[in-house]
Order: structure tokens, then sequence, then C-alpha cells
């Protein structure tokens, strides 16, 4: 019956899984899936799944309901009327089975629908981290480790091998024999990590909903990126005319209303990477997102050449997604890919709107770097 339970089991999750597929590019545009996630598992809603359920005939009745004899048909009495309120609807409700979904999973759904290869990690050097591993039972050890279960098991043995069990009174006293307790050794792992750091504009030209946008894309982009890494970290920079480092919650909720000179966000972004990450040892990972609006030609150019000579050789990958508004030129974009649009190390991707987004991971992740 267990093995029955655990092929059901499996299925269903196949199934789930086959839905999540089927329906992951509108998934992918839903914000108010981000507000359902934990820290190992998001909630998603799985239409078109019937949950099982019993489900009468349109006539009940006969046996089961009253007297009946051998022979009689089953169901066939006269259908009860209700004593409801109300319009009755004709058609069968849409069944919505909301399932827990570990990220690991969904980026694993997220890589084979849009065909991302694993990322290479760059450099050699390994940042190792020690972990405890429990590898078995003694009979000598501290108290802290003590085994509480198996110190008990081997009471209950010893208790009814000599016949001093009694099931009328079963009190268990462990003696200095009985005691056990678990026994560990230090594993050195070797651990990869990696920082994504985010830089948006938030001039008076971003609103609300490229904000949005930002922000279900960044949910996907750090999804996949820990499926890749054991250690992620994250870094959060806003701009418009000045940068500055803000937390996650700022940043996505701060809106200003002066100008914008991108540079100052890179300059940031290069002192943040040449301050706490050196390269040889960490996987770098810079997003910029904008309407595409710049001061001038000059501040422009003058982020190229910080690219050029500081971020793109300590990155494994610069992106830039440039959100459509209506009060942006779109200009920079069309700069970067004139003077960097040939880079390995560089991706661009232009997101119109929510539609965009599926199709703006795979410009983001499609490389592999």
């Amino acid at each position: 019956m267990a093995l029955r339970i655990d092929q059901d089991h499996s299925r269903f999750k196949q199934i789930v899984r086959g839905k999540i597929k089927q329906n992951l590019k509108k998934y992918v545009q839903q914000g108010e899936m981000l507000g359902k996630k934990g820290k190992d598992f998001i909630s998603i809603p799985v239409p078109f799944i019937d949950v099982p359920h019993f489900k009468h005939g349109s006539r009940q009745g006969g046996v089961g309901q009253g007297d009946g004899e051998p022979g009689d048909a089953i169901g066939q009495g006269q259908p009860q009327p209700g004593d409801g309120s109300g319009k009755a609807g004709e058609g069968e409700g849409q069944h919505v089975l909301e399932v827990d979904v570990s990220l690991e999973e969904l980026a694993q759904i997220l890589a084979e629908e849009l065909q991302l290869p694993n990322i290479e990690h760059k450099g050699t050097e390994k940042i190792v981290t020690t972990r405890i591993k429990y590898t078995g039972i003694n009979t000598v050890g501290p108290q802290a480790l003590r085994h509480f279960k198996r110190t008990y098991r081997e009471a209950l043995k010893r208790s009814i091998a000599m016949g001093t069990y009694n099931p009328d009174f079963p009190v268990i006293v462990p003696i200095r024999e009985d005691v056990r307790y678990r026994t560990y050794k230090l594993e050195n792992l070797p651990e990869t990590n990696a920082v994504i750091i985010y830089m948006m504009d938030v001039s008076g030209s971003m609103g609300d909903e490229q904000k949005e946008i930002v922000r279900i894309e960044s949910f996907w982009l750090d999804t996949w990126l820990r499926h890749q890494y054991k250690g992620l970290e994250t870094r959060y920079v806003i701009h418009d005319a000045v940068a500055r480092e803000v937390d996650r919650e700022t940043f996505f909720h701060t809106r200003e209303s002066g100008g914008t000179m991108i540079s100052s966000a890179y300059k940031l972004c290069r002192d943040i990477i040449k301050a706490d990450y050196p390269s040889s040892s960490w996987n770098i990972y810079p997003f910029h997102f904008s309407d595409g609006d710049n001061w001038s030609a000059d501040d422009t150019r003058q982020c190229i050449e910080i690219l050029k000579s500081d971020m793109l050789p300590a990155v494994n990958q610069f992106a830039y997604g440039q959100v459509e508004s209506p009060y942006g030129s779109g200009q920079f974009i069309k700069d970067l890919r004139e003077q960097l649009g040939d880079s390995e190390k560089v991706a661009l991707s232009e997101i119109a709107d929510k539609d965009g987004i599926y199709g703006s991971i795979k410009d983001f992740l499609g490389k592999g770097r």
C-alpha cells in the first residue's frame, strides 16, 4: 500500500510539473505570485487539475437512502429540492489548486523551457566551508550529542530481555550501558560563490509599472543563479543623477524626480566589486535596468569606458535591461550595442512590458556565463 501511495504521489508531482511547464510563460509575468514565496518554496496556482471527489448521479435515492430489495437499481430515486437562494450557474467551475514548488525545481523547469545552459564558473579559487556530518552511533560521547531515541530503545530491549518490563506500568529507566551518542566528522566543502549587483534608474521617468517588471524579472534571475551557485549575495544600487546603495525594499519602492546620470551607478558598482568581491574567487553579475534616458552623450561615453576598462574584465557578465517607458528616449541600449554589442560578456535586452520578461530572461541567461 505504501509503495502504491508513493507511486501515486510521484505521478501527481509529474502532472503538476507538466502543468507548470505548460503555463510557465504566464507564471513568469505574475507579480502576485512572488508574495507567496517562502524561504525554499513558492506557492503556484495550478489550474485544470481535477481534485478527486465523489460525484452523484442526476437521480438519487433507493438503496442507501431508504428501503430496498435485492436487484433494485442504485441511484434511481427522485432528486430532492434544494433550499438555496439565488440563480444557479450552468457550467462547471474551474479547479485551481495551489501547490508548493521548491525554488530548486522551479529553476530546473525554467532551464528546460528556456533551454538555459549551466553556467561555467570562472576563477580557480574556491571558498571552503566546514560542515558537520553525523556519521553514526557510539557508546561514548558528550551529553550534548546523546541520542534519546536510540538510548530509549536500548533500555527497552534490556528491560524486555531481563523480564522486568511491565506493560501496565511501562516505566523505562536507562542505565549507563544503554546510553548512545551521535558521532560526527567535519567536512570541508568547496563552495563557489557569486554576487548579483542590481542597479536601477529611479528617476521620474521610471514609473511603478517599470519597477514591477524589474521586480518580477529579478526573482527569476535570482532563482536561476541560486540554482547554479551554493552561495549567492545580492547588492542593490539606485540612481538618478547620483547613485547610492540601498536595501531590497528601498530598491523597488523608491522614486525620485531628478535627472539621470548612469555613470554614477557604474562607478559605485565598480567600487563595490573592488572592495568586496575579488574576481579570482567571485562570480560577479551586474544587472542594470533603465528606460534608456541618460543625461548626455558625454556621460554615456564615460559609462562605456568604465565598462571596458574596469567592469567587464572582472565580471562573468554585464546585463542591461531597457524597460520601455512613455517618457524615456531608449537611446542608451543603442549606444551599448554599437560599442559593446560584440562582447561575449555583455547581454542586452529590451523589455516592452510584462510579456517581454520571458524573452528577456533568455537574453540574460542564455549565454551560460
